[in-house]
């Protein structure tokens, strides 16, 4: 760990933050620093990496880093070829501290990266979270508005839709998505849940 530490260019192991920690809820939102001062008494490195250690062996923990570069980011969300997902579990309101991604990806694009810095258009912003997973991962009845196809409909007010969760309180439902279909049935209408649950599993033919 310290030789991928300063392969990387960081002193310590303060950018790991923890989002769930079930062996010791106390721990969750607090950095690996924090965490070795509260339970060693020190934020020394020594420190860090043996807390770090004890967390693993106690089960592991969900993480948050904090170290990409927004350069990147854009550079990236560009590329034709790049889709928007997230890669956060599946959330219980007020459980942990995870990541803001969790309950904002797709809105924070429309919000931030499209309306308010046009790193992209909002209809490839659009593309990118519709038709080209859909295509990349071989559904065929998905992803475009078309007739024949799952009635799969977000609506959203490009004005206003944005995300609202922060990394301090990540549980926050997005803004401006007054309703949402799936299958063409209502799960979201004016803003609120209406209890139906017509989602499916779905394995596409793509590759595994």
């Amino acid at each position: 760990m310290r030789g991928l530490l300063a392969e990387r260019g960081l002193e310590d192991l303060s950018f790991a933050r923890t989002a769930s920690y079930r062996a010791d809820p106390s721990l969750n939102g607090l950095s690996i620093k924090e965490a070795a001062e509260k339970l060693k008494g020190s934020g020394h490195l020594d420190a860090q990496l043996e807390t770090a250690r004890e967390m693993l062996m106690a089960g592991g923990a969900s993480m948050v880093y904090h170290f990409m570069s927004d350069q990147d980011v854009d550079r990236i969300m560009r590329h034709p070829h790049v889709g928007f997902a997230s890669d956060a579990s599946v959330l219980v309101l007020g459980n942990g501290v995870p990541h803001p991604r969790g309950y904002g990806n797709n809105a924070r694009v429309l919000g931030e990266y499209v309306r308010t810095r046009k790193v992209i258009p909002l209809e490839e912003a659009v593309r990118k979270m519709t038709s080209l997973p859909a295509s990349h991962f071989r559904f065929n009845d998905r992803g475009l508005v078309k007739a024949g196809y799952a009635a799969d409909l977000v609506v959203f007010d490009p004005a206003r839709v944005g995300d609202a969760a922060t990394f301090e309180k990540p549980h926050a439902y997005a803004t401006g998505i007054p309703h949402v279909l799936v299958n063409g049935v209502f799960v979201v209408r004016d803003g609120e849940h209406t209890g139906a649950t017509p989602g499916a599993v779905l394995r596409g033919s793509g590759p595994r």
